[in-house]
């Protein structure tokens, strides 16, 4: 086989619909577009949500609720989960995230008491609830500003 003796699949090519050229190319006159009306204008078509004059859907449901703008995002762990870390570890996002712990877009941590802990770490820039702390306070753990 040779470069000129390529040629595409059959039926794989297909020339372009040429509209607006005359009558004897099939497609003259009002161009495939019919007779009048919005979709037969130049620029001319409906919004979107538009239902014909009906009453949209988006105006038939009613509305409730609202999106808190300061919501913050956090990944929840338990004192369990840092377990896998060695004994006076530094831990932070970045380490739990390393560890396969934290994954995706997430505005902090937060460590919950479900668990015990056996090891002592240094924890740094993470959210931790009461009970979590009691118990990584009781492990001899400590918490970096």
């Amino acid at each position: 086989m040779k470069l000129h003796e390529l040629s595409p699949a059959p039926g794989s090519r297909k020339n372009r619909k040429r509209v607006g050229r005359g009558p004897g190319s099939g497609m003259g006159k009002t161009s495939t577009r019919g007779h009048k009306g919005l979709k037969a204008r130049s620029g001319g078509n409906v919004r979107p949500g538009f239902e014909g004059g009906q009453m949209p859907i988006y105006r038939r449901l009613p509305k409730r609720g609202f999106t808190n703008i300061f919501k913050t995002n956090n990944a929840v762990l338990n004192v369990s989960d840092l377990d896998r870390f060695e004994d006076g570890a530094t831990i932070d996002v970045a380490v739990l995230r390393e560890a396969g712990l934290v994954k995706g877009k997430v505005d902090g941590v937060k460590i919950l008491g479900n668990g015990e802990v056996t090891k002592k770490f240094s924890l740094k820039d993470v959210l931790v609830s009461k009970t979590a702390k009691e118990k990584i306070e009781s492990a001899g753990g400590s918490f970096v500003e």
